[in-house]
């Protein structure tokens, strides 16, 4: 790509040198409800009859770990796997994340290790393998496949965050259930649970979830709630004769505490950084707005998206960056097909993958941005700007939202006004986000 071009030639001239509006940073306030003792959480949630009362002497125990920034998995899995190894079990680690870290073994354990789950932090070992074991087909003709490592083991036990879904509405949307199917199930989960489309996968996890549960290799979930500040507020064991029953209560909790852009509607959301170590989708469309399938609505109201960068930590997978309508070459460098492919192909929707219109530096793509809205006061944009989709508690905004910040009652104004900083390349300065 020339981006000399791009930033010198006619699109520039399109653009416009339009000056960018003062900014103001807020506080969100929502709330902070959260859990000090993490071991302390565990050792309590473990006590509950049907969980961890079954593990035997002798066993080995899958525990399926998820991918995501889930707040606190590393310290949650030591302390889960220190239980079991007291009841004299022999515990390992499998990643269960459907067809993430580019649908491979060693992509999958690379995941883990990036949020800090490693056989030494873990103490214990992690075994990955993409190969399942086919246990049978649903009434509705879906295959149900289960990792294979987990399959022959004497027991399994599940550990995810429950929240709501990027695609879809039901009754089961992330969390244990559908770690069962599509986390276990790795890449051969995922593809047959995609395959009749995004509208029917409420009723297909469901489905696979209670048909895998009947084997009896499941003993019990721990459910993870975090509250808006990405912080944990709630482990719950849920043992598999009441995991059907009881999570649907955990994700109406996680969405009751989902953080939000409290001052939407506006002009432009401008997002530092998209991964799939922040959402599943890049960035959490449940925050943006922005959804790759008509099975799932809400998040803010901006008429424009801009993305900035992809997370270190996503390994380029940049999956979701076509949900914005601009983004930059720092970005598109990082893109890597080999890993955004995988997902887009095994769960069927190509917008998923997409590529937004790109331009050479931060400053051209928030100018063209704010220049594509349609009857807004240019002079005076209603700009937010957020690092991700998982820090929400400090926000900027321009001049223009001002007067509604400081009208609500859960914003408060920590700091402005003040310029963005760009440096002599167009970039923005990143070093904005310390409290």
């Amino acid at each position: 790509m020339n981006h000399r071009a791009i930033a010198d030639g006619v699109v520039s001239r399109l653009i416009g040198e339009r000056p960018l509006p003062k900014f103001y940073k807020i506080r969100q306030k929502f709330d902070e409800t959260h859990i000090d003792d993490i071991p302390a959480a565990v050792a309590a949630a473990l006590t509950r009859e049907g969980t961890l009362d079954r593990v035997l002497p002798g066993q080995s125990v899958a525990i399926a770990v998820g991918s995501r920034g889930i707040s606190n998995i590393a310290a949650i899995a030591r302390a889960l796997v220190g239980h079991i190894k007291a009841r004299g079990a022999a515990p390992f680690i499998v990643p269960a994340m459907g067809s993430h870290g580019g649908a491979t073994a060693e992509g999958q354990r690379q995941l883990l290790a990036d949020y800090g789950v490693t056989e030494e932090s873990a103490g214990c070992p992690i075994r990955s393998d993409m190969r399942t074991v086919r246990l049978g087909e649903t009434k509705n003709g879906v295959p149900v496949f289960f990792d294979a490592l987990a399959h022959k083991a004497d027991a399994v036990i599940l550990l995810n965050r429950v929240k709501p879904h990027t695609d879809f509405r039901g009754r089961y949307e992330s969390g244990l259930v559908k770690q069962i199917v599509i986390g276990l199930g790795k890449q051969d989960g995922a593809e047959a649970c995609h395959a009749q489309s995004i509208k029917y996968m409420a009723r297909n996890i469901a489905e696979a979830a209670s048909f895998a549960l009947g084997g009896g290799k499941i003993l019990f979930g721990l459910g993870i709630v975090e509250n808006a500040y990405d912080r944990t507020m709630l482990l719950k064991a849920l043992p598999a004769a009441n995991l059907l029953d009881e999570e649907p209560d955990l994700l109406a909790t996680a969405r009751a505490h989902m953080p939000s852009i409290l001052l939407s509607p506006f002009d432009v959301l401008v997002v530092d950084e998209i991964g799939k170590n922040i959402s599943g989708a890049g960035m959490d469309p449940n925050i943006t707005g922005r959804f790759a399938t008509e099975y799932a609505t809400g998040g803010a109201d901006a008429q424009r998206c801009v993305v900035l960068d992809i997370t270190e930590q996503s390994h380029g997978n940049g999956l979701g960056l076509g949900f914005a309508d601009y983004s930059v070459t720092r970005a598109f460098d990082k893109f890597s097909f080999e890993m955004v492919y995988p997902n887009v192909i095994t769960n069927t929707l190509p917008l998923s993958g997409k590529l937004p219109l790109i331009l050479a530096n931060d400053l051209l793509a928030i100018r063209a941005a704010v220049k594509t809205c349609n009857m807004i006061d240019v002079e005076n944009p209603k700009i937010v700007r957020i690092k991700n989709t998982l820090s929400m508690e400090y926000l900027y905004i321009s001049e223009a939202l001002l007067p509604r910040a400081r009208a609500h009652e859960a914003i408060e104004v920590a700091g402005g006004p003040e310029s963005f900083v760009f440096d002599a390349s167009g970039n923005i300065d990143f070093d904005v986000w310390g409290v």
